[in-house]
């Protein structure tokens, strides 16, 4: 697939100039700070899905952003939080090993949210696993907050970081100081090798990839705690015998309740046959073809507690 590139490349795909930087970069934050958003618009195409609920992301993505005089390798987590659950707890421990790996660690606040204890905690954490990595902050959203909102943001944050940190502020949805950020982050990384060949895009499989987009069109206009429990998995994916150029996905959504599932189907089953629109669409983008996608909802009691069920699915 041409969106995973070829990690095989060429000596000249790796060849890089004097003084060439090159690193790795954890976005961390609360849910729904824009990490994700942030992650697709820096990288210049949708590798991780995004949605208004937490937890949407469920490991770290790696997006890789290509400059002529740097390559960033993105590192989207999620969210830092206090565990109700196994997979929760299992997240945390992701987000956890995750900090060691890294030059540059980016604490993600919005421009409209005040900053809390939570993201105080999330600072704490990320000082006390990872004490030698370099620190910076980035205030997101900012087209949702006026000019002096942002200007207290930055400094607020800023004095969080302990004042010798960068604070970058950006919208990615603007696309507002998105270069000025590979700036800022391509200067403190170390002067070192490209670790992917030009082109590369993400280490995201195509089938983990669908399987997510799935996940975030069951996830669009939910609220509450259903978010939590809706896990995708993709049985398999082919070029039709008769149709070769159309390529057939099934795939199951998971919920914990058959009221969930209820939920899921909407009325006279009106709901899945907008999820099945909305992630054949964004399937087809991804894998440029004709898809037919058969989808199905069925209930897996408590997975999120259960350690067979979550290594079922891949946590």
């Amino acid at each position: 697939m041409d969106d995973i590139g070829d990690l095989a490349g060429t000596a000249d795909q790796f060849a890089a100039p004097e003084d060439f930087r090159s690193g790795f970069v954890a976005f961390v934050g609360r849910p729904n700070t824009g990490k994700s958003t942030l992650t697709n618009a820096l990288v210049g195409q949708k590798i991780a899905i995004t949605a208004n609920q937490p937890e949407t992301t469920r490991h770290p993505i790696r997006g890789v952003v290509h400059r002529p005089m740097a390559q960033l390798v993105l590192v989207d987590t999620p969210g830092l939080h206090r565990p109700r659950t196994l997979l929760g707890k299992r997240l945390n421990e992701v987000v956890e090993d995750t900090y060691s790996d890294v030059d540059l660690i980016a604490l993600c606040i919005p421009a409209n949210e005040k900053i809390g204890p939570g993201d105080r905690w999330i600072l704490e954490s990320v000082q006390k696993l990872a004490p030698k990595v370099k620190l910076m902050g980035i205030v997101t959203k900012i087209d949702q907050a006026g000019r002096d909102q942002v200007g207290m943001q930055l400094m607020e944050l800023h004095a969080l970081l302990g004042g010798e940190c960068e604070v970058v502020p950006v919208s990615a949805k603007d696309a507002a100081n998105l270069d000025t950020l590979v700036d800022v982050v391509a200067e403190q990384l170390p002067e070192g090798p490209k670790f992917y060949p030009d082109g590369h895009v993400t280490d995201e499989g195509t089938e983990k990839r669908m399987a997510e987009l799935i996940r975030e069109a069951a996830l669009t206009g939910l609220r509450d705690e259903l978010p939590h429990s809706v896990a995708v998995d993709i049985e398999e994916a082919h070029p039709d015998e008769d149709k070769p150029h159309v390529m057939v996905v099934r795939a199951v959504i998971y919920v914990e309740r058959s009221g969930q599932k209820m939920i899921l189907q909407g009325r006279d089953g009106n709901r899945m046959r907008s999820i099945v629109q909305r992630a054949r669409k964004e399937i087809m983008a991804l894998l440029d073809s004709s898809v037919f996608l058969d989808l199905h909802i069925k209930v897996l009691k408590d997975w999120q507690s259960d350690p067979k069920q979550l290594g079922r699915l891949g946590f």
